[in-house]
Order: C-alpha cells, then sequence, then structure tokens
C-alpha cells in the first residue's frame, strides 16, 4: 500500500511538472506572438539624371553674332544705296576730303614771272631768299644767262645769302622751281644787293613746277 502510495505521488509530480512545462512554452509562444516588428524605412535620395550638357555662359558669342550681324547689315545698306546712287554719309566725307584735297594740291599754271630790270656798276650782286610762308620743302635752282650757277637750293623760313659776278652787259637771273613743297606753288621772298649794299630789287615769286622768275640786271663798263 505504502508503495502504492510513493507511485502516486511521483505519477502526480510528474504530471505536474509536464502541464507547468507545457504552460510555460504556451505563454512563451504567445508571447513572442505579440511582438510587432517594426521596420524603419529610410527614403531613398532622387537622382535626377541630365538630359542634355548645357553650357550657360554663352553671352559672348552671342554678342558677337548680334554685332556681326549689324555689321552686314550696315554695310548692305551702304551697298544699296551706292547701287541707287545715293550717296552714303561716309561716301559724302570721303568725297569731300578728296576734293579740298585736291584743291590744295592742285597744279598751278606753269607761267613764268617777269620780276625787272635794273642798271648797276657793280661787279657782283647778293642774293638773299627765303620761304616766307610755311617751309614746306621749296627748292630752286638759280642761273645767270642760263648757266647754272647754284643748284637744287631748299628754301626755309630764314635768309640764304648768294654772291653772283656779274659780267658787262645783260645778265638774266633766273629762279627755277623744282617742285612745289608739300602744298604748292613754290613761294619765296628774295632782294638783291650791289656789292656796295644797295638794295636794286626786292619782290617775291608764287611758281609751279618748271616755271621761273627772272630778274634782269645790266651792268655798265
Amino acid at each position: 500500500m505504502k508503495s502504492f502510495f510513493n507511485i502516486f505521488i511521483y505519477l502526480f509530480l510528474f504530471f505536474s511538472l509536464s502541464l507547468s512545462s507545457q504552460t510555460d512554452t504556451i505563454f512563451d509562444s504567445n508571447k513572442k506572438s505579440t511582438v510587432k516588428r517594426v521596420i524603419i524605412g529610410i527614403p531613398q535620395k532622387t537622382v535626377k539624371k541630365p538630359m542634355s550638357l548645357e553650357i550657360g555662359n554663352n553671352n559672348g558669342f552671342k554678342k558677337a553674332y548680334e554685332n556681326k550681324k549689324k555689321k552686314d547689315a550696315k554695310k548692305k545698306k551702304e551697298d544699296d544705296l551706292k547701287d541707287k546712287g545715293i550717296l552714303s554719309e561716309a561716301k559724302i566725307s570721303e568725297e569731300r576730303f578728296l576734293k579740298s584735297w585736291k584743291k590744295i594740291n592742285a597744279p598751278f599754271p606753269k607761267i613764268d614771272q617777269d620780276l625787272g630790270s635794273f642798271r648797276t656798276q657793280s661787279e657782283s650782286v647778293r642774293i638773299i631768299c627765303r620761304d616766307f610762308q610755311y617751309p614746306d620743302g621749296d627748292r630752286v635752282t638759280i642761273t645767270i644767262n642760263d648757266i647754272p650757277v647754284i643748284r637744287n637750293v631748299t628754301l626755309y623760313n630764314s635768309y640764304q645769302s648768294f654772291d653772283l659776278p656779274l659780267q658787262v652787259g645783260i645778265n638774266k637771273i633766273a629762279f627755277i622751281a623744282l617742285n612745289q613743297g608739300t602744298s604748292g606753288p613754290n613761294t619765296a621772298g628774295f632782294t638783291v644787293f650791289d656789292d656796295a649794299g644797295n638794295v636794286i630789287s626786292s619782290n617775291e615769286w608764287n611758281l609751279a613746277t618748271g616755271a621761273k622768275a627772272t630778274v634782269i640786271i645790266a651792268k655798265d663798263k
């Protein structure tokens, strides 16, 4: 009887422990099933795909192109006016300049000048001459009776002096203009003195290239 009782106690304890173990397992299982899974989502950054390569700094090319178009349009307009016989403003200015230039540098008529005839008993004369206007490179050759005695003299603002011997009779002294300088005509003022320092003649010439101014001095015996 006592052994039966002990077996009963062991079986009771065994079933009690088994039931307790199953209860804990079920509780733990239910507990685990109540836990919610939380997923933290990290938002993805949207990357914009470029459609094309853009160059924003194109103002220089744009302005250059516009300036070229304006220049071409202006030239075409001037060409059209020229074709119609209408002068543009630039063409009018050019024509005026050319007209003034031609007027200043127009060839003067080649006219010789007679500066008079004089008598003297001097053995020689002294001639001083200069460019009485703005010095522009006027050049002359001096002759006596068609023989060159002073060649290729450039006239300046200051006087230059030349002593010329005289022969008995007629002495034809000529000043031949070799050029007209840069503004024309060939201009000079001169004075002729005898060997005593007295003035025989004083005059001016205005000559075209190749023209001559002549003064005649007759020397007595």
